[in-house]
């Protein structure tokens, strides 16, 4: 399935409206600014609907915190489970991924068996993985992406959401073996071997559907040959040759490994 979800301005008003829908939100009514940090007690309804109303005209933040107070007057409401919901949004659109985590963690533990329970999950992964930051950084919270995006896919497998979560860990999972890689190139480069080994392998042992594995194979290559232990390089080299052959990885093993590698007594008199 075509990956469709990408959290773009109109994309974060289809998820909204999808949400809408799918909680039987009837249509916005405009309201008057009034200060969200007072307590006016107001009918449920109208504090729904001027929280979704400041929502509408982009007021992130503030729709957040008006859906919040929903669930505060009106704790025992049906509209306190929708409020819940169209907090955690808010709050994600608004880039305030600490308190989306914290609302869709809330709902699930008054909720857990909602049918709106799979987007709350959702909330918390993307959540997550929105913050992930360059591999230069720690990778904590990809970790905590991953793990969340797993969650959601074992509970809801044939939910749309785990289609997108799919592809999500996918990526994530790309960019931890980017991290390894720095790690071990780093290491490399300081003639550091076995640590460099160690990340390297890592890469091809635990990421071995990413990116990064051709050029994990090609390292350790170099590694093992800078470690006088040709051997394992050509059984590095094989594996590469024999699941990247066209790759320019491969290309450069095979001249490193036609270099450095002399043959065999045998295989040399073979060739006289």
């Amino acid at each position: 399935m075509q990956y469709i979800i990408a959290f773009r301005p109109h994309a974060r008003r289809s998820i909204a409206l999808g949400v809408a829908l799918a909680l039987g939100l009837s249509a916005c009514a405009s309201t008057k600014g009034k200060k969200d940090n007072a307590y006016v007690a107001r009918d449920v309804e109208t504090l729904y609907l001027a929280a979704k109303d400041t929502l509408d005209r982009k007021q992130y933040e503030q729709a957040a915190r008006m859906f919040d107070e929903v669930e505060r007057q009106h704790p025992y409401s049906v509209w306190a489970r929708r409020a819940q919901l169209m907090s955690a949004f808010s709050y994600f659109v608004a880039k305030n991924y600490t308190e989306t985590i914290s609302s869709s963690q809330r709902f699930l533990s008054l909720h857990p068996g909602s049918r709106e329970a799979a987007y709350a999950y959702y909330m918390i992964a993307v959540s997550y993985y929105e913050q992930i930051s360059s591999v230069q950084r720690d990778q904590r919270t990809t970790q905590q992406a991953l793990d969340a995006l797993g969650e959601l896919i074992r509970r809801y497998p044939a939910s749309d959401y785990a289609v997108d979560a799919r592809l999500k860990v996918d990526l994530a999972r790309d960019h931890l073996a980017g991290k390894e890689m720095e790690i071990g190139r780093y290491y490399q480069q300081q003639g550091l071997y076995l640590a460099a080994i160690i990340r390297f392998r890592t890469v091809v042992d635990q990421y071995d559907t990413t990116s990064h594995t051709p050029e994990a194979l090609h390292r350790l290559v170099e590694s093992y040959l800078a470690l006088g232990v040709p051997e394992e390089a050509k059984k590095a080299a094989a594996v590469l040759g024999s699941n990247y052959p066209g790759s320019k990885w491969y290309e450069r093993s095979y001249a490193l490994i036609s270099t450095k590698v002399k043959p065999a007594r045998g295989q040399a008199a073979a060739a006289q």
